[in-house]
């Protein structure tokens, strides 16, 4: 049984690839921590997601037992059925960086002293907001989760087909009402401005779920395809004997899909095996069919 637990380990992380993801699970840390710490719990904001949930479990702790339950644990005790849920139905590679970034930032906020920097709480909820999204942003941006709400939507998306965007609406107006039905619905509008600037800042930071078509006319067709499959892992569609309207020359067209976190990596291959090839590009484009995700990747 150890000997498998070892083999699965080795296989599944090098040392490169974990002390990337370590690295970014940490800053996440300490970026929720902050956002949770010097601005929410100060400003009576609530946040997105589990987080949220967490603050309305320890502030009703409070009143229910007389004591509070810190944040810290409620946040991890929300999170360990998902790990279960994760486990069986997303993946085990997925589910241990999950384990290891909610632990890292659960330590964070509990041992990161609660500092009030200002008392008013739409101030509080903006630049709170701000950090959480920017948090959030470079953990999907390294393809790592915070627990919470992704396992829910992962899962749900895998059994439903339902996207993840508007899982995580239907979470967060959950949370939204619960904060204003228990404690004024001035906490959900609070709630609703920390969201949006959240979501506003980890849209600019996470760039995998936006699309890019590039078409690409060439005469080394064979090259470009080549390390476009082989470093992109993106399929090529391939239009013959094109024609040049000025030389007539004979060239190749291809078309694929790249993400925007891809485009400098692309932008290196064509430089490298093709720098005279004409190459177009669209922004933003909408998707239907196939599209390679690595497992556990909420884009």
């Amino acid at each position: 049984m150890i000997n498998k637990v070892i083999d699965f380990f080795s296989k599944s992380f090098s040392f490169q690839k974990f002390s990337q993801k370590f690295t970014a699970a940490l800053i996440y840390a300490f970026m929720s921590s902050v956002a949770l710490n010097l601005f929410f719990q100060p400003g009576h904001v609530y946040s997105s997601g589990i987080t949220g949930l967490a603050q309305i479990f320890t502030t009703l702790s409070g009143r229910w037992f007389g004591f509070t339950i810190p944040v810290s644990a409620t946040l991890y005790l929300l999170n360990l059925p998902l790990f279960i849920i994760a486990w069986r139905y997303i993946g085990k590679r997925f589910t241990v960086y999950t384990i290891l970034t909610v632990t890292l930032s659960s330590l964070f906020i509990h041992f990161m002293p609660e500092v009030t920097l200002t008392s008013d709480p739409i101030m509080n909820a903006i630049f709170g907001g701000v950090v959480n999204g920017a948090g959030i942003g470079y953990a999907l941006r390294n393809n790592i989760s915070s627990g919470g709400t992704d396992i829910i939507s992962i899962s749900v998306r895998k059994q439903t087909g339902h996207s993840v965007g508007s899982i995580s609406l239907i979470f967060n107006g959950c949370i939204m009402i619960i904060a204003g039905l228990l404690f004024g619905w001035q906490y959900m509008f609070y709630s609703m401005l920390t969201i949006f600037m959240s979501s506003r800042v980890t849209d600019a930071i996470f760039t995998k779920q936006k699309k890019m078509q590039v078409m690409i006319v060439t005469k080394n067709p064979e090259l470009v395809i080549r390390e476009v499959q082989y470093v992109l892992h993106r399929g090529v569609t391939i239009i013959n004997e094109a024609e040049g309207g000025y030389s007539h020359e004979k060239k190749t067209i291809l078309f694929t899909i790249i993400t925007r976190f891809e485009y400098a990596e692309f932008k290196h291959i064509m430089e490298t095996v093709d720098p005279s090839a004409f190459v177009s590009i669209s922004e933003n484009v909408k998707i239907l069919g196939n599209f390679y995700k690595e497992p556990g990747e909420l884009s």
